[in-house]
């Protein structure tokens, strides 16, 4: 099969598109032909040696966590699926394996495709919509009514929470830049803060929970925007945030949580929920094929994708 693959750490030079051989399935997986797949920063991470005590050094890797296609092969301990399927799921595990024409993924992680979305806008899901998801509902614990700042409004993860969180019927504000404004606004945020016109950490509203989606701010600069009670989530696992958030754990007050999303299929069928019912949608920025995994991959590194970057295979 077809496949983007990486013999070494490096640069975008070091992404391969190739011919590997097609995965062998267990009992609890399932075999997806792939219809499409989107680049995450943790992608590019993963090529660049950043997590290489989580990854090692066993090449050739297949990279990429999203897929979204049909299911070919049904493990012999799997219910709830069969083949013809359409699905879509975050594979759970690095280095992935997304990035190829077949990809083997435990039914646990899988849920079927919205029906009212293409395969580029479901595989634009699952990393980002989890992360979003997990972040207000489990680690803030998201209530009705309560105030919910998003920094990086316009990117992958927070299109998705923003969506979310106003399906949650809480009041919203998104923090982005001057360009992304009408987009947050489209998607249904009570209020915007311009970055380039306004630090929001010296906001006048209290916030109950504050999901720092592109990880550029800290705990101690947000405190003073954050309710008694607020929780500070981030999706960077940065030395310093996990020491605040240790500490803030066995003293009473204001909790700084660091999230790292969890392949959950049921948590797709609950963002399934919200998209059937006109609630959440995909923003995507770019669509490359998977051949031009490189261009991806330099487009997200520059950091200024609205939404995701989908990749067609």
């Amino acid at each position: 099969m077809k496949a983007v693959i990486i013999n070494q750490y490096g640069s975008t030079e070091v992404l391969e598109y190739s011919n590997i051989e097609t995965p062998q399935i267990t009992s609890d997986q399932l075999l997806i032909k792939v219809r499409a797949t989107s680049v995450n920063p943790v992608d590019w991470k993963i090529r660049k040696g950043m997590l290489k005590p989580l990854t090692g050094n066993k090449f050739p890797m297949v990279l990429g966590m999203d897929i979204s296609g049909e299911v070919v092969e049904v493990g012999n301990k799997v219910t709830g699926f069969k083949v013809g399927d359409a699905i879509y799921a975050y594979i759970g595990k690095v280095p992935g394996g997304a990035y190829a024409e077949y990809a083997a993924v435990a039914a646990s992680a899988v849920a079927l495709k919205p029906s009212n979305m293409t395969y580029e806008q479901a595989a634009a899901i699952p990393v980002a919509a989890l992360t979003a998801l997990q972040s207000l509902r489990d680690l803030g614990n998201i209530e009705k009514g309560q105030k919910v700042l998003i920094n990086g409004g316009s990117g992958g993860v927070g299109t998705y929470a923003v969506q979310i969180a106003k399906a949650l019927a809480t009041e919203v504000t998104a923090v982005c830049s001057t360009r992304n404004v009408e987009l947050v606004i489209g998607l249904g945020v009570d209020r915007v803060i311009d970055y380039t016109q306004q630090d929001f950490t010296k906001d006048t509203v209290k916030y109950d929970i504050i999901l720092d989606a592109v990880a550029n701010q800290v705990f101690s600069r947000c405190r003073a925007i954050l309710q008694p009670q607020g929780v500070y989530v981030t999706t960077l696992p940065s030395p310093r945030n996990l020491l605040e958030g240790m500490l803030t754990s066995i003293i009473p007050g204001q909790k700084v949580k660091l999230v790292i999303a969890k392949a959950r299929g049921n948590d797709l069928a609950y963002l399934n929920s919200l998209i059937e019912a006109g609630k959440m949608r995909s923003v995507i920025d770019r669509t490359y094929p998977l051949s031009e995994a490189r261009a991806a991959h330099a487009y997200s590194e520059e950091g200024h994708a609205v939404g995701k970057i989908v990749m067609t295979v």
